[in-house]
């Protein structure tokens, strides 16, 4: 059997390290823990600890709020990130909002921005309005560029990681637009991209209601529908960085035909455009996402059923893939993620689906960050590059 290359252990090192810090990024944690979250090794754990000590990039501390094991005695030894001078940037691309973040080398936000903008149809001029409320955030945060080490960004759509442009059938103002580069050249500071669902995902894990979690399902259900899939600690992005596209499954061969270009997909059923639609003749006043969890909340007879409806036909999809992954919890992101009714049908479904054994091991849940998930995750996504190098 040939032996791994050099290459190949330093790059799996490096993605480890990153798991390490990604997760540090959340706060304080102890090797123990590190080792559950990444489903590394306490072993591999403590050597990537040490030599990210060593490099100055994490310390040890001690938490005596939390006495080991509940009762007397020393307090745990936990490792956290340092605190370096400069910050990282986050920014935020939504179907029809840009926001912005600025953050210190720990996670603190400094400054924050929020712009409604037409991006699926206007990709540079996009890009134009997000260096400029970067540079006007940057200016209000008292940085200067050259403090700043990075930025993440996701965008709202599959984005290839061999050609790093995102799939134009989505977003068909971006056609021949990378959107790292493009947002590089305008900042002049390395950029790191991924997809919106894969950020939000992270920032729960880190720092929402996955945190400690390594098994789990974040479902974004917005103007689309995506999952960002955590696999033993770790996104999982696929071969050519697109898994996690559940809007697209096809729910019906002659259903109408879906902005990817296919017909009958799960978003043309459940997305929000979608329900606001069909809602809207039943009601006098003008429906928005808001209203709609308003009238949910509020126990409204339509609202409810067509929100536990499209949670049935979305469940019907993740019963598959949680019977494929096992996942320990389901969470609920986007506009819609908050509905009670949604993650009911969500949960039917999910029990009367998948396998018995499976059902009884996922939990349901609303994310705990809400629509700032995604920013979170790409001030999480800088952070955790930055540390690793």
């Amino acid at each position: 059997m040939t032996a791994p290359s050099t290459g190949s252990l330093e790059r799996l090192r490096t993605a480890n390290r990153r798991a390490v810090t990604s997760l540090l990024s959340g706060g304080p944690m102890s090797r123990a823990d590190l080792a559950r979250g990444t489903g590394l090794s306490r072993t591999t754990v403590s050597s990537l600890v040490a030599e990210l000590i060593d490099g100055g990039l994490v310390t040890e501390t001690t938490d005596k709020a939390r006495p080991h094991k509940g009762g007397s005695g020393r307090p745990p030894v936990l490792v956290t990130l340092s605190a370096p001078s400069g910050g990282v940037v986050g920014v935020d691309v939504g179907h029809r909002h840009v926001r912005v973040a600025v953050a210190n080398r720990t996670g603190h936000v400094l400054v924050e921005d929020c712009a409604t903008v037409d991006v699926d149809t206007h990709g540079a001029d996009t890009l134009d309005r997000t260096a400029a409320m970067v540079r006007a955030a940057l200016r209000t945060a008292g940085l200067e560029r050259s403090e700043v080490h990075a930025a993440g960004m996701c965008v709202p759509a599959p984005l290839d990681r061999r050609s790093s442009r995102v799939s134009t059938g989505i977003l068909p103002g971006w056609r021949e637009l990378s959107p790292g580069e493009e947002l590089q050249r305008r900042l002049g500071l390395p950029v790191y991209v991924d997809n919106d669902a894969n950020l939000g995902a992270l920032a729960e894990v880190e720092r929402g209601a996955a945190r400690g979690l390594a098994d789990v399902l974040y479902v974004k259900v917005a103007s689309g529908v995506g999952a960002g899939i955590v696999l033993g600690g770790r996104l999982h992005r696929g071969t050519s960085g697109i898994a996690g596209e559940l809007g697209h499954v096809q729910v019906g061969e002659d259903g109408p035909i879906c902005r990817c270009g296919n017909r009958g997909c799960l978003e043309t059923l459940v997305s929000a455009p979608r329900l606001l639609h069909v809602l809207q003749p039943a009601y006098d006043e003008e429906l928005d996402v808001e209203r709609v969890l308003e009238l949910d909340d509020d126990g409204d007879a339509g609202v409810r059923r067509v929100l536990s409806d499209a949670g049935r036909t979305v469940g019907r999809a993740l019963a598959d893939l949680c019977n494929a992954l096992n996942p320990e919890m389901v969470l609920l992101g986007g506009s819609l993620g908050t509905s009670s009714s949604l993650a009911v049908g969500i949960r039917a479904s999910i029990d009367r689906y998948a396998q018995p054994d499976t059902a009884a091991a996922v939990r349901v849940a609303a994310g705990r960050l809400g629509d700032r998930a995604e920013i979170v995750g790409a001030v999480s996504l800088a952070i955790a590059r930055v540390a690793a190098g």
